[in-house]
């Protein structure tokens, strides 16, 4: 069977997030797959931004568009 048509492989990043009170948490899996091969399996998806950390961002999808939104996100914090 082509692993493209296998409903037990999951296909997808996941980022959640909870907000209950004045707390937030944030949270992604780990795994980079590059077509049905697993790159990595503890990536770092959910990074905090900015000069404090008060910004919490996740990021799913092409790993250097990611990279490359996260730096021109940090910027903009940082002016």
């Amino acid at each position: 069977m082509d692993p493209s048509q296998n409903p037990n492989i999951v296909h997808a990043t996941t980022i959640i997030s909870v907000r209950r009170g004045g707390h937030v948490a944030v949270a992604g899996d780990g795994q980079v797959t590059l077509g049905h091969t697993v790159m990595k399996g503890n990536a770092r998806k959910v990074r905090r931004l900015g000069r404090e950390g008060q910004v919490l961002a996740g990021f799913a999808g092409a790993a250097a568009d990611a990279f490359t939104l996260f730096e021109l996100f940090e910027a903009k914090l940082d002016k």
